[in-house]
C-alpha cells in the first residue's frame, strides 16, 4: 500500500485504514468479533495500519484491542483515538481507560473528539506526548459547520493531525481546512469518504464508467476513495466497516494511480447527478 509522511515527523504512513464507528460496537458477541477479526486480517495483509476509534463509540475500543491481541498485531496497528470529555481529570480518567480497553501501554495518535472542551485536553495531550504515553496529538471533527473553529485552532496551536469530514459529495474542506493543515505540516486523516454512506447508496445503482479504469477502480467505493486520496494535503482516509468483503474492496484504492482535476471533475459530477 501506498505511504505518506506525516509531516511533523517524516514517519510514513499507509493511506488506507479502518474507521470503528458503529462498525466494531458488537460487545461481546464472538461471531461478530470474529468477522472483524477477518476485516483487520485484511488490511494488515494490504499494508495497513491505521484503525480510528473514540471512547464514544460503544465497545469499539474494547473490541478492537481485544481483535488486536488475538492476531498478535499491536505492533502492526497504528492506533488512533480520542478524548471525548470535559475537565482534566476526567480526560486523564477517560485515556487511561483506553489504554485498558485497547490493551496497550501507548496509544499512537490520541486527537481531542470534536474539539471538545479542547483547552484543557491539549495541556495534557502535550504532557503525555512528552512523557511517551502518546507519540502524536491531533483534533478532531466531522461536520463543515465547525470548520470555523477547526480553522482557528490549526492556526494558534502546533498539532500533528487533524481529522475531518471530506468527500466527492462534502467538499467544504477543500476551501479552508486542507490547504491550512499542508501549510501548517498537519497531517490529514479524512473521515466520512463516502458523505456518512449516502454516496455509496446513491451509486449503488449507476454503471461504473469506463474512466474508472484509468485509476485502475473497479467498484464506486474505491472511486471515492481515490477521488478523496488524490488531494496531496490527506495523509489516510478510514473508511468505517467491520466486514471484510467491504475492507478487501476498500483496501484497493491504496494502490495505483489518482485521478488528475479533470478526472476528478468527472466524478464530482457522476454524485451530484
Amino acid at each position: 500500500m501506498t505511504k505518506r509522511a506525516i509531516p511533523s515527523t517524516g514517519e510514513a504512513l499507509p493511506i488506507v485504514g479502518c474507521g470503528t464507528w458503529r462498525t466494531f460496537d458488537v460487545g461481546a458477541d464472538a461471531k461478530a468479533r470474529e468477522g472483524i477479526a477477518g476485516t483487520l486480517r485484511v488490511l494488515f495483509d494490504a499494508g495497513g495500519s491505521v484503525i480510528d476509534s473514540s471512547p464514544m463509540y460503544g465497545s469499539s475500543e474494547e473490541v478492537a484491542g481485544a481483535v488486536l491481541t488475538q492476531l498478535d498485531a499491536h505492533r502492526t496497528a497504528f492506533v488512533a483515538t480520542k478524548v471525548w470529555t470535559s475537565g482534566r481529570e476526567a480526560g486523564i480518567a477517560q485515556m487511561e481507560e483506553s489504554m485498558r480497553r485497547f490493551q496497550q501501554p501507548r496509544i499512537d495518535l490520541m486527537q481531542i473528539h470534536n474539539l471538545l472542551d479542547w483547552r484543557t485536553q491539549l495541556v495534557t495531550l502535550r504532557e503525555w506526548k512528552a512523557s511517551g504515553r502518546i507519540r502524536y496529538i491531533g483534533i478532531t471533527h466531522y461536520t463543515s459547520s465547525a470548520f470555523g473553529e477547526v480553522e482557528a485552532v490549526l492556526r494558534s496551536e502546533k498539532l500533528d493531525f487533524v481529522q475531518i469530514n471530506y468527500a466527492a459529495g462534502d467538499r467544504d474542506a477543500e476551501a479552508r481546512i486542507l490547504p491550512l493543515a499542508k501549510e501548517r505540516g498537519v497531517a490529514v486523516i479524512v473521515n466520512q469518504p463516502f458523505g456518512g454512506g449516502g454516496l455509496l447508496g446513491q451509486l449503488r445503482n449507476k454503471p461504473l464508467p469506463a474512466w474508472a479504469a484509468e485509476i485502475g477502480c473497479t467498484t464506486w467505493a474505491q472511486v471515492l476513495l481515490k477521488f478523496v486520496l488524490a488531494n496531496p494535503a490527506v495523509t489516510c482516509v478510514i473508511p468505517g466497516t467491520g466486514k471484510r468483503e467491504h475492507m478487501l474492496d476498500n483496501v484497493r484504492a491504496g494502490f495505483g494511480n489518482y485521478p488528475d482535476a479533470a478526472l476528478r471533475k468527472r466524478i464530482v459530477d457522476a454524485v451530484s447527478t
